[in-house]
Order: C-alpha cells, then sequence, then structure tokens
C-alpha cells in the first residue's frame, strides 16, 4: 500500500481524475472522420461529446453520498470497472447511436475518478493543503491530456478509431488494479454520512443554500465550461476551418494544455501568499480578457489559427488557476460531507459544461464565431460569478 501522504498516491488519484479528460481529448481528432465512418451529422457526433458530460454530472450525484457512507476506495473501484468495460463498448459500436449509449455509460463510470479522487485529497490534506495539492495534482494529470490527443490523431493513422477505446479501456483495467491493491481507505470513521434519503437530501440542501458553496462551485463551472466550448469546437475549427491535418491537432491541443500547466505552476507558487480569491480573481479577469481577444478577432473576420491558439493559451493559464482554488474553497467547510459535495460541484460543472457543448454544436456555423463567443462568455460568468457571490463575503472567509 502506498502512504496516504506519498507522491505515489497523488500521482495514482490524478490518474483516476484524468479520467475525464483521456475520455474526450483522445478522440478529439477523429470527431470529423466519425461523421463519415458512423453516416452522423456534426451535431450527432458533438452528442457523443455532449452525452458523456450529462451521465458524468448526474451519476456524480450518486457517488458523493455512497462514498460519504461506503467509504471511497469501493465506489470508485465500481466505477473504474464500469469505465473500463464501457470502453471496450465504444469499440464495437457500429453505429452513431450505439456509441453514444456507450458513452454515455463510459461516464457513468469515469465520474467516480474525479469525485473520489478530489475527496480523498480533502480526506488526506485538509481544506487549507488541499488547495496546494489539487494544484500540484493538475499539474500531473494534464500531462496525460497533453499527449492524448497526439497519440490519439497518430493511431488514426494506422488504427480506425475504435482503436482509441481499446486503448481507454486497458487504461481503466490497469488503474483499476492499482487502486486496489496500492491505495488505502481515506474515509474516517467518525465522518461516515446515512444513506437516508432524507439524509442526502438535507445535506445536498445545505450546500445549495451556502453561497460560499455557491460561488466557488460558479466559478470553477464556467472556467471549466470555457475549457470544454473549445473541446467541443476546435476539431471542427482546426481541421475543417484551418485546414490542420489530423495527425498534427494534436500539437495545438498540447499547447493548450501546456497553458493549463502553467496556471497550476502559478497556483502552486502564488496561491499560498495571495490567497484563494485573490487567486480567483486574477484568474477570471484573465480568462475574461482572453476570450474577448479571441471573439473580438473572429468578428472582425481576422481568422489567424496562431492568434486564436494563444488567446486559448491564455484563458487555459487562468483555467489552471482558477479550478483548483475554486474546489478547495467549495469543499473546504465541508469535511463531514466532502464527498456529496464534491458531488455536486462537480454535476454543476459538467451540466453546465454539457448545456454549452450542445450549444456550440448545434450553432457551428464552420467558422471560429461559435467557439469563441462561448469562450468570451464562461470567462466573464466566472469573474461575475466572483464580483457578485464570493466578494461580497470574502472578508468571512480564509485567505
Amino acid at each position: 500500500m502506498f502512504v496516504p501522504t506519498s507522491l505515489a498516491t497523488i500521482l495514482l488519484l490524478a490518474s483516476v481524475v484524468a479520467l475525464g479528460p483521456l475520455s474526450t481529448d483522445m478522440y478529439l481528432p477523429s470527431l470529423p472522420r466519425l461523421t463519415d465512418e458512423l453516416n452522423a451529422s456534426v451535431d450527432q457526433v458533438q452528442i457523443t461529446l455532449s452525452i458523456f458530460f450529462a451521465g458524468f454530472a448526474f451519476a456524480q450525484l450518486l457517488y458523493g453520498p455512497l462514498a460519504d457512507r461506503f467509504g471511497r476506495k469501493s465506489i470508485l473501484l465500481g466505477g473504474l470497472v464500469l469505465f473500463t468495460a464501457a470502453s471496450f463498448g465504444c469499440a464495437t459500436a457500429t453505429s452513431i447511436e450505439e456509441l453514444i449509449l456507450y458513452r454515455f455509460l463510459q461516464a457513468l463510470g469515469a465520474c467516480g475518478g474525479p469525485v473520489l479522487g478530489r475527496t480523498m485529497i480533502r480526506d488526506i490534506y485538509g481544506p487549507t493543503q488541499s488547495a496546494r495539492v489539487l494544484s500540484m495534482m493538475g499539474t500531473i494529470m494534464a500531462l496525460a491530456p497533453a499527449v492524448a490527443p497526439i497519440i490519439g490523431g497518430y493511431m488514426l493513422l494506422v488504427f480506425n478509431w475504435s482503436a482509441i477505446f481499446i486503448f481507454l479501456g486497458v487504461y481503466g483495467a490497469i488503474v483499476t488494479l492499482m487502486i486496489f491493491f496500492k491505495i488505502r481507505e481515506s474515509l474516517q470513521p467518525e465522518n461516515v454520512n446515512s444513506l437516508r434519503p432524507s439524509a442526502i437530501l438535507r445535506n445536498y440542501g445545505e450546500l445549495i443554500s451556502s453561497r460560499v458553496f455557491l460561488g466557488y462551485t460558479l466559478c470553477c463551472s464556467f472556467t471549466f465550461s470555457g475549457l470544454f466550448s473549445f473541446l467541443s469546437g476546435s476539431s471542427f475549427v482546426l481541421i475543417d476551418f484551418f485546414g490542420v491535418p489530423e495527425k498534427n491537432y494534436g500539437f495545438y491541443f498540447t499547447a493548450v494544455v501546456l497553458g493549463y500547466m502553467t496556471g497550476t505552476q502559478l497556483a502552486q507558487r502564488l496561491g499560498p501568499k495571495l490567497g484563494i480569491n485573490k487567486m480567483l480573481v486574477l484568474g477570471t479577469s484573465i480568462a475574461t480578457i482572453a476570450g474577448g481577444a479571441m471573439l473580438s478577432a473572429s468578428l472582425l473576420s481576422i481568422h489567424n489559427l496562431y492568434w486564436l491558439i494563444s488567446c486559448q493559451v491564455v484563458f487555459m493559464i487562468a483555467v489552471g488557476m482558477v479550478m483548483p482554488q475554486a474546489m478547495a474553497g467549495a469543499m473546504g467547510p465541508f469535511p463531514k460531507m466532502a464527498g456529496t459535495a464534491s458531488a455536486l460541484l462537480g454535476f454543476t460543472q459538467s451540466a453546465i459544461a454539457a448545456v454549452v457543448g450542445l450549444i456550440v454544436g448545434h450553432s457551428h456555423t464552420g467558422t471560429p464565431t461559435v467557439m469563441a463567443a462561448s469562450i468570451a462568455a464562461m470567462g466573464t460568468l466566472a469573474l461575475l460569478s466572483y464580483l457578485i457571490i464570493i466578494k461580497p463575503i470574502s472578508a468571512n472567509q480564509p485567505n
């Protein structure tokens, strides 16, 4: 067994938190090809992304209370087994409808990784140190989605799109075995919660009524939805509009992920000095400016690939600064229901992202404008969430 506070534990938990990004980023280069091979429209192919986040969102509402009652490890293992089986199911899909179904099941399993990975970090490190560790974890797990589109793009040169899901299935099986043999249960007996519906509803009610939880959760959700706007539209914009070869798409995506890693590094260095709230206002302001710059260029018909990617890199620096801090701020005050808090945060984040993804897919015009408008809107809403909800009560919150 790994020591709970060891780097090995952080690395392994990062690998399960990364299930969500891996499940979307690796097959992004194949989206335009799926329209031909499965005889599907762009809207239908976009649904394979949005349905994943819809399933990801709703399942988290169950994972949290179950983990607060039965422990983190057993519930996480159940999710990993489902993820692995559904990934192999995706590989066998012969129609877009089958792929959508298996993607939904894959999401139900995958969402246990982020919910319970974050929760176990909160269990181990407490409300203050967890922000630093979540930032460190963000840097580590960003390595996977940084290389995932590159791997996916080059796999398409040799195999068809189903090989990507076989890879994910094998990854899920390996992580399942590692968690089973190497990770200890982190839920303390005194923090075990009842699974009675009344107790679950009471806990969710307490979280929803908390301005602290709501403010941090919305900051996290809107910045993430800006990222998801890019995930939903970038393959069509880069490959179809700008003519980027499938095999090269991953390199542009890697530049964007490096922006996120830079943001998490800044959060690790500046977070302890500035505190959660100052990091949030700085990060959301940067996101608003970057999104606005991308949209302005598109509205002026200045369609420059390198400008678009540069704006997204800056936006992702902001995402890396905001998300770990906002997660820690949302879960910090609720040690006895950290799993439920993590689940509701994840549900809100994924639900908003799913809706945004559907809008981007349905409204796509073949140009970068819709994607850029969505990214700009999400950055602005994140900043407003801080100014309207968090700032008025920040004097009562820890810095």
